[in-house]
């Protein structure tokens, strides 16, 4: 393990550390007006939603490291407080990517990126017709972090009104769709990720039950050799184990005479086998399954 102090790194080698660590990072494609009204876009990865009552987020438009001025971003909400914040998924990643190019105050970043301006709502900013869901914020309060080259400054707006397109909607659940909005992510470098199809992956939340715990599970299953930590999260995820009787009636069903009759008389290579089998069934979601095979070699 390497530890490092930040009083002993330049900016620039912690501002890639974090990057690269703290990551992927949700993307405000952020729209703005000066005090004249003129447009002004640029995307920001250090942000996130932060409450949804009242519906609250939060991004930073860092200062120049290099130069430590601020973004035209940060002067525009000073002006006028009002953004709207565009989600970025795959098929807008490129044209946002462009609209961080450091173009002069004025400069039309909407016209720059190809991208079409939306009239909002409820704010003066406009919104980025190509995104899949905009919010429109009006901004609470900018807190500044610092006055050198790679500070922060929070911006914390208040969403009052939401678009999203239907497209991205899952008809089932009147809910947005992951699959559907493509999300992107960002990453260290020029890195990113995109979060449809193969990346995505379901993880139970216990909000409504209490799982037994890592420390609950027999030890003869908490040392495998076999399970990973994942997999051991997943077992400690549940209320209760499945009682001899369960387990019982799952063996019976045959569903692993073959592994009893392969290894029956090697219990050390059995007992392997049976962690084998249940990784694979905690890696398909099959909890209560992979318990019952974990306990079938104690009957």
């Amino acid at each position: 393990m390497i530890s490092l102090d930040p009083k002993d790194l330049k900016t620039a080698q912690i501002h890639q550390y974090l990057l690269h660590a703290v990551a992927p990072r949700p993307i405000a494609f952020a729209s703005t007006v000066d005090k004249d009204g003129k447009p002004n876009l640029s995307p920001f990865s250090f942000f996130n939603v932060f409450s949804a009552n009242p519906p609250v987020v939060i991004f930073s438009p860092a200062r120049s490291g290099r130069t430590g001025a601020t973004k035209n971003t940060l002067d525009n909400v000073r002006e006028v407080p009002e953004v709207v914040i565009n989600v970025v998924n795959y098929d807008l990643v490129q044209q946002a990517s462009l609209s961080s190019t450091e173009y002069a105050k004025g400069v039309n970043e909407f016209e720059k990126a190809g991208l079409t301006q939306e009239p909002s709502m409820k704010i003066k900013p406009f919104r980025v017709k190509e995104s899949p869901v905009q919010l429109e914020c009006i901004v609470k309060e900018v807190v500044e972090l610092g006055t050198q080259g790679g500070a922060g400054n929070l911006v914390i707006a208040e969403v009052v009104m939401i678009h999203v397109n239907e497209n991205v909607i899952d008809p089932a659940t009147n809910m947005i769709d992951q699959n559907k909005i493509d999300l992107v992510g960002r990453l260290g470098g020029d890195w990113y990720s995109r979060n449809s199809g193969a990346a995505l992956f379901k993880v139970a939340k216990p909000l409504t039950t209490i799982g037994i715990g890592v420390d609950g599970i027999p030890e003869h299953i908490r040392f495998s050799k076999v399970l990973t930590g994942n997999h051991l999260g997943q077992l400690g995820n549940v209320e209760k184990m499945p009682t001899p009787e369960d387990v019982r009636h799952y063996v019976n069903t045959g569903a692993i005479n073959e592994a009893f009759e392969m290894y029956g008389k090697n219990l050390q290579a059995l007992d392997v086998h049976l962690h084998h089998i249940a990784a694979h069934l905690l890696d398909n979601g099959k909890v209560d399954e992979a318990w019952k095979v974990l306990l079938s070699d104690q009957l």
